[in-house]
């Protein structure tokens, strides 16, 4: 813990007074004490680069070891930081799908280790080509607040998969957990196999420019551009988990009742501060009223008093509440309609913001530009289901889509004419939850994905390695160029 400490308290080695020039000195002092973790992960994985499934499987197991035995302190450390974060919550959107992770990486990683043989093909016989993945070495992962151990334990799980080392930096808006959750991996990994880095944004800019061999990072859009260029420097590789506008298109067809309650439990979850929740919802015109109505019947049901509901999450920071109640004001203001699901007005002191439904919205409303990330939910009626899928399309593209529907006739032509990263059908988030299926975004969504054997793959090298065989027919082609290198040449060009 007394690293983690030295970068906690790395501001009160720089004076207050260092204006404009402090921040480029904190972020050298943060990268100094940095390093030196760094290197002894590096040079720990010089030293033995090949990882056996042995090595590997323990890891995986002392992980999840980990996850039992800090199961309720990680609940506990979530529900301050937040300030009303119900442990069901936790154990539902956080610990259940780690644990899934887990199970899925300990049944098919030695599998996945052995990577394929096989004959080259047909002009390169007798050789033999393989494809053997390599730990890549030490990896990055910048984790955000919303779900910090989640978001922390899924890239861990795969770079472990994978046979690296991992650097992890926990958000500093949940400092709780992230003091639990270091003294966590200290107690079970040794430092030059795991560790877990503290403290603030300074921290977190000089923990992005570390020379990795691979940086995965989850957080809003606008950071992304940040870390990306940082990594550059060293030309590391990036995974992207950022976020956006993600919509949920209600289709003519969809069981409403349904539809309704699933658009509002992936909003609700988590007070909406999920990177994949419904950011917006499209709906037949003739059908937007009954949004409105049965949105505030599915609410009621759900988190009933949701101001004073246990299990309903409060907003993570007074920042984050002023920045949500800032977008709902201003789009009322500029002609929108706010339709609260619930009497009791929103409490800042305790930062509970019961959920909302604005119609009326329109492009030049923040609302509508910025991602939201809290439980308000625009609704967006449209008139058929080509000017539905257009929508979206002319918006930058999302991280997650969700559509409901009966015909698979329609359901089709939204999958097949929109770009998304992830796509749920008649329901919401549950995506993410699958092991077997990458998550990650495309375009302003993000680059790359993880989970299963796509995160397996993310943090190897898969190293291409062909294999001569003693007695070929490679020296046909030698110069000097003639007769036999003609004819050769001819059959190979057919």
């Amino acid at each position: 813990m007394g690293f983690n400490h030295e970068l906690d308290s790395l501001h009160e080695a720089v004076p207050a007074s260092s204006a404009v020039d402090g921040s480029a000195h904190d972020d050298d002092l943060a990268r100094t004490l940095l390093m030196p973790r760094f290197e002894a992960m590096r040079q720990a994985h010089d030293a033995s680069p090949q990882v056996d499934w042995p090595t590997r499987k323990r890891h995986l197991k002392a992980l999840q070891a980990m996850l039992h035995k800090f199961r309720e302190p990680f609940a506990r450390a979530i529900d301050e930081d937040f300030g009303g974060r119900s442990a069901q919550e936790t154990d539902m959107l956080e610990l259940f799908p780690s644990h899934g992770n887990l199970k899925h990486a300990l049944a098919h990683t030695r599998g996945w280790m052995r990577g394929s043989r096989g004959w080259a093909n047909l002009w390169l016989l007798p050789a033999r080509r393989a494809l053997v993945p390599q730990p890549l070495g030490v990896v990055g992962v910048i984790v955000p607040w919303n779900y910090p151990l989640f978001l922390a334990v899924g890239p861990l799980t795969d770079a472990l998969a994978a046979g690296n080392r991992v650097m992890i930096k926990v958000s500093e808006v949940t400092p709780r957990f992230a003091e639990v959750f270091a003294g966590a991996v200290s107690e079970t990994f040794p430092p030059d196999w795991v560790t877990v880095v503290t403290g603030d944004a300074q921290v977190a800019r000089a923990f992005s420019t570390l020379p990795f061999d691979h940086l995965l990072f989850t957080g809003a859009t606008s950071i992304g551009h940040h870390v990306m260029r940082a990594a550059s420097e060293h030309l590391t590789p990036v995974t992207l988990e950022l976020g956006g506008k993600s919509p949920a298109i209600i289709g003519p067809g969809a069981r409403w009742e349904h539809a309704v309650e699933r658009v509002m439990l992936g909003k609700l979850v988590n007070a909406g501060q999920t990177c994949v929740a419904p950011d917006y919802v499209l709906v037949p015109r003739e059908k937007l009223d009954a949004f409105v109505t049965t949105a505030r019947q599915v609410a009621a049901r759900l988190y009933p008093d949701a101001v004073n509901n246990p299990q309903y999450t409060s907003i993570v920071s007074a920042r984050h509440f002023d920045r949500l109640s800032g977008l709902a004001g201003e789009a009322t203001a500029q002609g929108a309609t706010s339709h609260a699901l619930f009497d009791a007005p929103a409490q800042a002191s305790r930062r509970r913001l019961p959920p909302v439904v604005l119609t009326g919205v329109h492009d030049g409303m923040r609302v509508m530009r910025e991602e939201i990330f809290g439980p308000l939910l625009p609704v967006v009626p449209y008139d058929d289901l080509d000017a539905a899928i257009a929508y979206v399309n002319e918006r930058p593209r999302p991280l997650a889509l969700y559509v409901f529907d009966t015909d698979n006739a329609r359901i089709g032509r939204v999958i097949d004419g929109t770009i998304s990263g992830g796509v749920t059908i008649n329901d919401t988030l549950l995506h993410v939850a699958e092991h077997a299926l990458p998550f990650g975004g495309v375009g302003a969504s993000g680059m790359g994905g993880y989970h299963g054997e796509a995160g397996f793959r993310t943090f190897s090298k898969e190293k291409p390695i062909f294999r001569q065989a003693r007695w070929n027919g490679a020296g046909l082609l030698n110069p000097p160029y003639g007769k036999v290198f003609a004819a050769m040449i001819r059959q190979l060009l057919r």
